[in-house]
C-alpha cells in the first residue's frame, strides 16, 4: 500500500454541529470514566498531563477514557458500542467522529462509549501500537465487566471504528482476546472480543490476512473514490465472504474519505448512510433488546 494511506487523517472534515442529522447534546456534560484508576500501565506517572484541544480535535492523551452517552430515558435497549474516532494516530477526531456518532446510536437506543486513546505517530510520542492495542482490550473489558452498571447486555457489546480508529477497531476483533482468568484484576478477566463490528472509511493496520469464519459480524462502509482506503473496503469485504463471516458492505460510488456522518457531504447518500447503519442493527437484533436488569 502507498505510504501516505497511512496520513489519510489530515483531511478529515469538519461537521456542523447544528445539522440536523446528528442528536443534540445530552442536557448534562456525560460520565467520563478513566480506563485505569492509577493511569495507563507503565505511564501512570502521566495521567494528570492536560490534553491539548482546539475545534475538532485532541491530542496529547495520556489517561485513556470513555465518554458515556446514554440513551434517553426508558429507551436503552440493552446495546453498547464502543467509538473509536479516527486521526491518523497523530490527533483524535473525538466530536465528529467520537461524540456524534455516540449521540447518534444513543438515539437508537444503544449506550455508546467514545474512546480517547494514545496516539502512537502523534510528534514525540513515547507510544506504540501496543499501547492503542491495550487502550481498545481494556475499554472493551471495561464496558463488559461493569455492564450491569448501565443495564446492559455483556453479549452484545459491538465495536465502531473509524479511519485510524477502525484500525483500533481491528485490534480488538482480530483475533479475538480473552479474558485473563488468573488476573487479580477483575475487569481484565473478561472477555475483549466485540460482539459485532462496525468500520467506516477503515485503515490497514490489524486486519489479517485471513478472516476466521467466527469473526465478530461487519457492518462496513465507505466510498469507491477513497483515495487513502478504497482497497481496505474491498479487501475486507472478499475476505468476509471467503470466510463465510457475516458482512455487509456498502461502498458508495463518490464520498471521498472522512465524510463523518455526511452532513456536510454534497451527495444525497453520504448524507444518509446513518440510517443504513441503523437498518443493519435494527435487523440483527441490537435495537430491539429489552433493558438488561
Amino acid at each position: 500500500m502507498p505510504r501516505h494511506a497511512f496520513t489519510f487523517a489530515a483531511i478529515t472534515l469538519v461537521v456542523l454541529a447544528n445539522s440536523s442529522s446528528v442528536p443534540a447534546q445530552q442536557s448534562q456534560a456525560p460520565q467520563v470514566i478513566p480506563l485505569w484508576d492509577q493511569g495507563a500501565p507503565g505511564f501512570e506517572s502521566r495521567r494528570d498531563e492536560p490534553e491539548q484541544h482546539q475545534d475538532w480535535w485532541y491530542k496529547n492523551i495520556h489517561n485513556p477514557s470513555l465518554t458515556v452517552f446514554e440513551p434517553a430515558p426508558g429507551k436503552a435497549n440493552g446495546t453498547a458500542v464502543i467509538v473509536a474516532a479516527g486521526g491518523g494516530h497523530r490527533e483524535l477526531v473525538f466530536n465528529p467522529e467520537g461524540v456524534e456518532p455516540a449521540q447518534y446510536l444513543a438515539s437508537l437506543g444503544i449506550t455508546a462509549f467514545a474512546l480517547k486513546y494514545r496516539l502512537f505517530r502523534e510528534p514525540g510520542s513515547k507510544y506504540t501500537l501496543d499501547n492503542t492495542a491495550e487502550d481498545i482490550r481494556r475499554a472493551m473489558r471495561t464496558v463488559r465487566a461493569r455492564a450491569a452498571e448501565w443495564h446492559l447486555d455483556p453479549r452484545a457489546i459491538g465495536v465502531m471504528g473509524w479511519s485510524a480508529g477502525g484500525e483500533v477497531a481491528a485490534l480488538v476483533a482480530y483475533p479475538p482476546v480473552p479474558g485473563n482468568t488468573s488476573s487479580p484484576d477483575p475487569i481484565e478477566r473478561v472477555s475483549a472480543r466485540p460482539d459485532f463490528e462496525i468500520l467506516i472509511y477503515p485503515g490497514p493496520l490489524g486486519i489479517p490476512k485471513k478472516i476466521p469464519r467466527d469473526a465478530p459480524p461487519l457492518f462496513l462502509l465507505g466510498a469507491a473514490d477513497d483515495e487513502y482506503v478504497a482497497n481496505v473496503l474491498f479487501d475486507l469485504t472478499r475476505k468476509y465472504h471467503a470466510a463465510g463471516a457475516a458482512i455487509e458492505t456498502h461502498i458508495y460510488a463518490q464520498g471521498k474519505h472522512a465524510f463523518n456522518m455526511g452532513q456536510r457531504s454534497q451527495y444525497v447518500s453520504i448524507r444518509n448512510w446513518p440510517a443504513r447503519l441503523a437498518e443493519w442493527l435494527q435487523d440483527r437484533g441490537y435495537t430491539r433488546r429489552q433493558n438488561q436488569e
